[in-house]
């Protein structure tokens, strides 16, 4: 049975609005010396992590300000090929649909130009209580 992948909007962009190194050491491989499932999805957070602040949201600051924080919501993943210790990989990053309660983000973890893991991720924001929020509208204004 093939499987579908979700396809870009018209909203995507046709570069990454979001480049991030991660170099792969020793503790993210596993005995055979790949680069472990679940580290894949640590780089990609760091990535989403170091994109939201470099676009001056202060995620502390929202947090007391107005009680909300980012919660990964869904994340669909494709593993492509296997990176290894000492990789230099890239992250990339770029929006592929905004909605008042959502971000919706396409990741893809590239080695030397070529994917190696692939994700869409789903982004919503959450009260203190856990209960559901609307991005703000900042967030939302420099998204679109």
């Amino acid at each position: 049975m093939a499987q579908s992948t979700p396809r870009p909007d018209a909203s995507v962009r046709t570069t990454p609005s979001h480049r991030f190194d991660i170099r792969v050491y020793y503790e993210d491989t596993d005995m055979g010396g790949i680069v472990y499932h679940a580290n894949y999805l640590k780089f990609i957070e760091r990535a989403r992590s170091d994109w939201v602040a470099g676009m001056g949201v202060d995620q502390r600051a929202m947090k007391e300000k107005d009680g909300l924080v980012f919660a990964v919501r869904r994340v669909e993943c494709d593993y492509l090929l296997a990176a290894r210790f000492d990789d230099r990989l890239e992250v990339l990053t770029d929006v592929q649909s905004v909605t008042g309660a959502r971000l919706v983000l396409r990741q893809q973890v590239v080695r030397d130009g070529e994917a190696v893991f692939a994700a869409i991720a789903t982004i919503v924001c959450v009260t203190d209580t856990g209960h559901p929020a609307r991005l703000p509208a900042n967030i939302r204004r420099i998204l679109h």
